[in-house]
């Protein structure tokens, strides 16, 4: 699952970065910006959520 998310979430950012290069300043690229920006959100989200415990780790 957490590779999955980690996949996700690079694919949302590259897509976000070819957008801002690729694609006219229009609503078209505002609203499939703010899509791939609510996905790097959400993925990382879900990886933040799916964090293993610190306790038992010893700290360096």
């Amino acid at each position: 699952m957490k590779s999955l998310l980690w996949l996700v979430l690079f694919a949302a950012l590259a897509v976000n970065v070819f957008l801002s290069f690729a694609v006219d300043r229009d609503g078209l690229e505002i609203a499939l910006s703010a899509v791939s920006g609510v996905v790097v959100l959400a993925s990382g989200a879900g990886l933040w959520m799916l964090r293993g415990s610190r306790a038992g780790r010893s700290e360096m």
